[in-house]
């Protein structure tokens, strides 16, 4: 890739889902989209009306590939198929799934307090170590992104894979708390050299303001 073909990659979160509503953990568990969800991502569709589109990536799970549809059948992107990748998926958290931080505390604590202290090197039962999960997500993106030089991307994925990417782009380690927003339907701009990640901007939901008091990022 040349250094002057940079790829514009617009990061989408899936909409949201009854899961998200409750604080479920659903990893690789295969979740629809809430109606709410189904709202947002229409409205996620009609904003990317006027943006130029080459090619739109999704995992595989349904929340993703149904938030995807909504920019295909919403905006004129005449010819784009969704192109499915499972590497663009949530993080696997194994025993975990199924649970909330509450239950998983409970039942779990000297792993629990080793999953919130972002040990790198923890996994649940059966799921992904955080480093594994860092790893595999920016190699999906880098990925995807190197295919398309000069060209602007969609990708629809989940909350931890753009958490992933947010520091892949901005340099902070995996253990630096969180301080921005994984909002659901949201839109973050970033941009692909041959020398990684930069970030252009992060979590506009403005699109989602219609919705009013049910939209929460």
């Amino acid at each position: 890739m040349p250094l002057d073909s940079s790829t514009q990659i617009l990061a989408i979160r899936h909409g949201e889902t009854e899961w998200n509503r409750v604080k479920r953990i659903q990893g690789h568990t295969d979740i629809a989209l809430s109606d709410l969800g189904l709202a947002q991502v229409r409205l996620l569709g009609l904003a990317l009306q006027e943006q130029s589109i080459d090619a739109i990536y999704t995992s595989d799970l349904q929340r993703a590939r149904q938030t995807a549809q909504a920019v295909i059948e919403l905006a004129p992107h005449t010819g784009l198929n969704l192109r499915l990748d499972p590497q663009l998926r949530e993080r696997s958290f194994g025993s975990f799934e199924g649970l909330t931080w509450e239950e998983i505390a409970a039942r779990w604590p000297d792993q629990s307090e080793r999953w919130r202290k972002r040990d790198a090197e923890f996994g649940a039962e059966g799921g992904e170590t955080l480093g594994e999960f860092y790893q595999r997500s920016v190699a999906a993106l880098t990925r995807i992104a190197m295919r398309h030089p000069g060209q602007t991307i969609v990708v629809v994925t989940h909350g931890g894979v753009l958490d992933c990417l947010y520091r892949a782009a901005t340099g902070l380690g995996l253990q630096a708390p969180r301080t921005w927003v994984l909002g659901n339907a949201a839109v973050n701009r970033l941009l692909f050299t041959p020398v990684g990640f930069s970030l252009i901007g992060w979590s506009d939901a403005s699109h989602l303001e219609p919705l009013g008091q049910d939209f929460a990022p």
